[in-house]
């Protein structure tokens, strides 16, 4: 059942109001109202249990509405406060506590990483990905920069979406069983990079690495770091590594298309099914047990009201509601495209990368209606959110499943912009100033 907030909603931080009116804030009512029938469709069609979604526009709540279940076994509707695993949603908020040291002076972005983290000293580059021949290695050209960790472009890989020579060798040293972060740089350290540092975009554990450095430079552990600089700054206290006893069962059941596979020792598995089966109990394990290390690359779990209060810092250059964690031109630098010139074909669904976040240069390279200059991430159970500095938008979209199979991320962004009626955008696109 769908349940539309159109109720004042109250932050820890400050308020934001549920705009009476959409047109009010430049969006149409009646257009708004087809992503309820495309999102109540999905759910009716069995590709989506439930799901959430809000966009917000300046200080105003434009749209937020739940659909379906976050627990179609027990019959517990999707409600605003539902607790979703964000998985690389996480991504952004670890590279912003990274940037907070770097505007204190801890470091350069151009600093090689070893020099923070010795334990990744003198990594070499595998001459051959094919895992069927003996993985042999050379001395790389350069190390791994800072900077490299941000735009994913450090040489490292993920291990669990592929199957190089270098993913299998992931994959067989446990990577993401480790107890702690100092124990995963440890190990990554053993292991050959996939390629050159510096040379092209690859998705890769490069946030976890960020994660460890954090640690090393503040003294703190991850999870202590965000709650106190971030989130208790922001009145985000509904976001957590380790749910809470009491918050359990706002934790939305996880599932999985049929005929897929999510396992440590092999690349995830995807099928041509969109019927949806509870997942394997052991994915949510660390969310509850807390049993591996504090992921910055996708340990979070959240609610959209919460992470609205961290995208709305982002628009707002580093401030919300008198809370400044960055400064403007931070936020600024962040939101470039840095990958220019690098490899970038499987750079997929965007056109840039930034730092942490994918950039959108030109909606026109990629197909879909959108917004130059806006940038954002998603997550591997299908959450998505964009933060638009030129209209002053911001979009959250929560769902999950894994692997994700569907579009309704993208689509809801599309009928986003659908009901968009007033833009700040200039008629002939010339004058986005989104930089």
């Amino acid at each position: 059942m769908r349940q539309l907030a159109l109720s004042l909603l109250l932050f820890a931080c400050g308020t934001l109001t549920a705009a009476p009116d959409p047109a009010a804030t430049g969006f149409s009512a009646e257009r708004l109202a087809r992503i309820d029938r495309h999102m109540d469709a999905a759910v009716a069609a069995g590709i989506m249990v439930g799901g959430e979604g809000l966009i917000a526009r300046g200080g105003d709540v434009v749209y937020h509405a739940t659909w379906g279940d976050r627990d179609r076994e027990a019959g517990r509707p999707a409600t605003t406060d539902t607790l979703y695993r964000i998985y690389s949603m996480t991504k952004p908020v670890t590279t912003v506590a990274v940037l907070m040291l770097y505007e204190e002076g801890h470091f350069l972005l151009g600093d090689p990483v070893a020099e923070y983290l010795p334990e990744l000293a003198d990594l070499a580059v595998a001459e051959d990905l094919d895992p069927n021949t003996p993985l042999t290695t050379r001395t790389a050209a350069r190390q791994p920069t800072i900077r490299d960790l941000l735009r994913h472009s450090a040489g490292f890989s993920y291990g669990l979406f592929g199957d190089s020579s270098v993913d299998r060798r992931y994959r067989e040293a446990g990577l993401f069983q480790k107890a702690d972060l100092p124990a995963f740089t440890e190990t990554l350290g053993t292991l050959p990079l996939q390629y050159e540092p510096g040379t092209r975009w690859h998705y890769s554990v490069a946030v976890d690495v960020q994660g460890r450095l954090v640690e090393a430079v503040s003294g703190m552990s991850l999870g202590d770091f965000f709650r106190e600089r971030i989130f208790e700054p922001l009145g985000m206290t509904d976001t957590h590594f380790l749910v809470p006893a009491a918050k359990r069962d706002r934790l939305a059941q996880l599932y999985s298309p049929r005929g897929t596979t999510m396992a440590p020792d092999a690349p995830w598995q995807f099928s041509d099914e969109q019927a949806l089966q509870v997942a394997d109990p052991e994915l949510t394990r660390s969310y509850v047990e807390g049993n591996v290390f504090e992921s910055g690359g996708g340990g979070l779990v959240s609610t959209a009201r919460d992470y609205l209060r961290f995208a709305r810092m982002l628009a707002g250059d580093g401030a919300v509601d008198g809370v400044r964690l960055l400064a403007p031109l931070t936020v600024r630098h962040l939101r470039r495209n840095h990958v220019a010139g690098l490899a970038t074909d499987n750079l997929y669904s965007i056109d840039g990368f930034g730092l942490g976040v994918g950039v959108s240069v030109d909606p026109g390279a990629t197909g879909e209606l959108g917004a130059d200059g806006s940038y954002g991430w998603g997550g591997a159970a299908g959450t998505r959110f964009w933060v638009d500095p030129v209209d002053d938008i911001v979009g959250i979209f929560m769902t999950q499943s894994v692997p994700h199979q569907t579009k309704l991320a993208d689509t809801f962004r599309v009928l986003t912009y659908g009901a968009l009626l007033e833009t700040n955008r200039d008629r002939v696109g010339a004058n986005s100033a989104a930089w």
